[in-house]
């Protein structure tokens, strides 16, 4: 077989990639998805646009290849996570619209959680905190709000699955219903400590028991596709939550080991090894694994990174492209003293505080547009380093390499800057779509398309590597001023 086809269901697109033997992409397609505002603060998708789209994305890759389904030894799939799709058993026909993960319906019922002092037990349980962004409170506002819902669920009627278990369940006509450690570790509902469905926490979000799937590797079987979806059936054979496929896609497979990714916001994942790790201001969460016990992982969320840049564009109109940043950064020589704090819409890890705004400070009337283009660059990796930070204390572990990916990742002032504040190296990868190579790799090895780890890190290409050259007198200065910067916008 020629091919192992990745399918990336994500927040704002569905892509699908065909990876050859190299670890090459050979072609893929995507489609924009539909984002629904209800109200202010409330996000949904229309869990069968994710289908229909992820159906037309392998299709239309598997036709530009020129490939069949013969040709094809595994789909691997990768999702956006949290996001919570309630459906029938009986048709597959969804009960409403799936709540998206950045959905902020739920934020009063996790404060009161909290109030209510049930968050040390979902620390300790789940390595999460109460927060909307997972998938429980979601759950159970469906089937408190939902006609008939918790009824209907508890009669073993409705199905629960994030969008991987709801997209399994599809492609195999409903043959398989399961899920892979990495989701369930995202669903607030999951000990992953036990690795099983947490009877207290279902008893807490009145979710029965019987509209779980079954969790099992990312690697394990899935089943197979209906052979009349790609002319052929075609084993199903990786699953994992898009942050944890990334992370697998860098083969960040040892204790140590992590990856940023630049995207909206920033998420940086490290391979935590086989021993969970908790810590304030971060969250444990499972890592991708082919088959066995997976390894734990710690990660940070830094809610704005290439939504600042976005910001200077469309906010404030002072460049015209995200392209430009980089050369104005370099032109600019340094920030004029400038700090920016990306708190939009507060801070999250490790300060986790909703009341942060945003601030601009140290603005001397010598300022410049192209200082504060830098200033702003700088801030994303600033914030980057304080979750590097945090997780190096927090696994007593240093981290010496960073793998990045996203878009952001592309400005080589940006990684510069990273690899010199952080006193890291920062390696940017040939493959862009390492998300969906995450996928393809998990399920290229457990279907036997390629060896082991050491024949994918045969394949590895490296775009540049990104070495500090700043001293360390003159970065303790700047993270000194960058503290004080914190202090002000959390004040």
């Amino acid at each position: 077989m020629k091919y192992v086809i990745a399918l990336d269901q994500g927040t704002t697109s569905t892509r699908a990639v065909l990876f050859d033997r190299t670890g090459r992409a050979v072609s893929s397609y995507g489609r924009e998805i539909e984002q629904i505002y209800p109200a202010p603060g409330l996000v949904e998708h229309d869990p069968e646009e994710l289908f229909f789209s992820s159906l037309r994305a392998v299709q239309r890759a598997m036709e530009l290849a020129g490939a069949s389904a013969g040709d094809i030894a595994a789909l691997g799939i990768t999702n956006q996570r949290e996001t919570t799709v309630v459906w029938e058993r009986a048709t597959g026909k969804p009960v409403c619209n799936a709540v998206v993960w950045q959905c902020r319906r739920t934020a009063e019922r996790c404060a009161r959680l909290a109030r209510e002092g049930h968050a040390d037990l979902i620390r300790r349980k789940t390595g999460l905190i109460p927060d909307p962004y997972f998938s429980a409170t979601k759950l159970e506002w469906i089937l408190q709000n939902v006609p008939h819902a918790a009824e209907r669920a508890r009669r073993g009627e409705l199905l629960f699955g994030t969008v991987d278990t709801y997209l399994v369940w599809k492609l195999t006509g409903g043959r398989v219903f399961a899920t892979d450690y990495t989701n369930a570790s995202r669903t607030m509902l999951f000990n992953i400590h036990t690795l099983s469905w947490d009877e207290e926490l279902l008893k807490l979000f009145g979710v029965p028991r019987c509209m779980l799937p079954e969790v099992q590797a990312c690697g394990a079987d899935f089943g197979v596709t209906r052979g009349d979806y790609f002319g052929g059936e075609i084993p199903v054979r990786g699953v994992a939550g898009d942050q944890q496929s990334a992370l697998f896609g860098h083969l960040c497979v040892e204790k140590g080991e992590a990856k940023n990714t630049y995207g909206t916001g920033c998420f940086m994942l490290m391979n935590a090894g086989p021993a969970a790790c908790m810590r304030d201001g971060l969250l444990t969460t499972l890592a991708a694994c082919v088959s066995g016990r997976p390894d734990y992982a710690l990660e940070g969320s830094v809610f704005i990174g290439g939504a600042a840049v976005q910001w200077l564009r469309d906010g404030l109109g002072i460049i015209g492209s995200a392209a430009e940043t980089e050369e104005l950064a370099f032109r600019a020589g340094g920030s004029a003293g400038m700090y920016f704090v990306p708190a939009f819409n507060g801070l999250g890890a490790p300060y986790w505080d909703g009341s942060a705004c945003g601030v601009l400070c140290g603005i001397t009337r010598g300022a410049k547009k192209e200082h504060v283009v830098r200033a702003v660059l700088e801030g994303m990796a600033y914030r980057v380093n304080d979750v590097l930070r945090a997780m190096e204390a927090a696994s007593g572990t240093a981290i010496s390499r960073l793998a990045v990916d996203g878009g952001a990742s592309a400005n080589n002032f940006l990684m510069g800057f990273q690899a010199d504040i952080s006193g890291c190296k920062v390696v940017r990868p040939a493959v862009t779509e390492v998300t969906s190579l995450g996928a393809a790799y998990i399920a290229g090895l457990a279907s036997g398309f390629w060896k082991d780890i050491d024949e994918l890190r045969g394949n590895t290409e490296t775009d540049r590597v990104f070495v500090p050259r700043m001293d360390g007198g003159e970065r303790e200065k700047l993270l000194s001023g960058w503290r004080r910067a914190v202090k002000r916008a959390r004040a």
